[in-house]
């Protein structure tokens, strides 16, 4: 009877404990669940405003047109990419974040070109477009901030005593972050 009641402790213990990570571990994933979506919300609001500055700058007769193509392609690569909230996995985020890292780069392209045309830099409509992309692009980084946060704050619970129990009884696995680009530890060189 002293080991039935002990064993029946146990199991109580053990269930309290795993219900109190169960729970908490649910939460953290629905948190990293919200972030993912801001993520892709300032993505979407960049990728929308793509059309209105490759239109703006057509307008120019003699504006490259490789450098256009280039932004309108990486675009839709970006666009197309598509990523399951509830799949995370460092190598989903990773190919999510190379197309929008190409779509980047493209644009960078765009913007540095630009400063060839003194038509274009005098345009309103692209000065306001450029604004609202640097702006988004700044939105773009606080909400990667934000759902990194949330992606070590789950990945640490996962993984620590004796919630990694529950874990892996129920299935949480680890999350992928967003990380540097490639080269974003080298300075950029400035020649004039």
């Amino acid at each position: 009877m002293k080991k039935f009641l002990s064993a029946i402790i146990m199991i109580a213990t053990v269930m309290s404990l795993s219900s109190c990570s169960y729970n908490s571990m649910v939460k953290m994933d629905e948190n990293v669940k919200g972030k993912w979506g801001e993520v892709q919300t300032q993505y979407q609001r960049r990728s929308d405003l793509i059309p209105n500055l490759v239109a703006t700058v057509k307008g120019q007769a003699n504006f490259e047109q490789k450098t256009l193509t280039d932004v309108t392609e990486a675009r839709a690569k970006a666009t197309s990419i598509q990523v399951d909230p509830t799949k995370l996995t460092p190598e989903t985020v990773q190919k999510f974040q190379q197309a929008q890292g190409q779509l980047s780069t493209a644009l960078g392209r765009l913007l540095v070109a630009s400063e060839n045309y003194p038509n274009l830099k005098s345009n309103e409509a692209f000065n306001t477009l450029q604004a609202q992309l640097e702006g988004t692009e700044n939105r773009i980084g606080i909400a990667r901030k934000d759902f990194n946060e949330a992606v070590q704050e789950y990945n640490s619970k996962i993984r620590s005593f004796p919630a990694n129990i529950t874990a892996k009884m129920f299935g949480f696995s680890e999350k992928g972050y967003f990380t540097a680009e490639a080269g974003a530890d080298k300075a950029p060189k400035v020649q004039f």
